[in-house]
């Protein structure tokens, strides 16, 4: 069965989620740095194992940025993934209490676009934004 539980991933399970879905293992303190800058998380297990995970990165006030929407590859398609959007955005309402015109970000994959989609995100030229940017060095 399949339980999701509001918290942050270890460091280990991190990696492990990483590792699955081939984006590679990081340094422990790295990730450590990482997740304590988190500002909401949740993970998905099937019997204590973990199989997915996603987070909230942000200033709670002015910008959100949904990160890291990770379901290894044995357990896509099965809604998971949709679970887990589903608590970040009962989260983001409450910083929406805060701040209704709070700005929610999130850098899909390409061909990920369609998920995100479904729950009512669009592309920053579809909201008049422009282009996404990267910093690349």
């Amino acid at each position: 069965m399949i339980e999701y539980k509001e918290k942050m991933p270890t460091v280990e399970e991190y990696n492990f989620l990483n590792e699955k879905v081939g984006w590679g293992k990081r340094e422990d303190f790295i990730v450590e740095e990482a997740l304590k800058n988190t500002l909401y998380a949740v993970c998905a297990y099937d019997n204590e194992k973990i199989i997915g995970s996603a987070r909230i990165i942000g200033d709670k006030t002015l910008f959100l940025y949904i990160q890291n929407v990770i379901v290894i590859p044995e357990y896509q398609s099965k809604k998971i993934g949709t679970q887990m959007m589903n608590k970040l955005l009962e989260q983001i309402k409450k910083y929406k209490k805060i701040n209704p015109e709070i700005k929610v970000y999130i850098g899909a994959l390409k061909g990920k676009e369609k998920f995100y989609e479904k729950f009512g995100f669009i592309t920053r030229n579809k909201a008049n934004l422009g282009e996404a940017m990267i910093l690349k060095i």
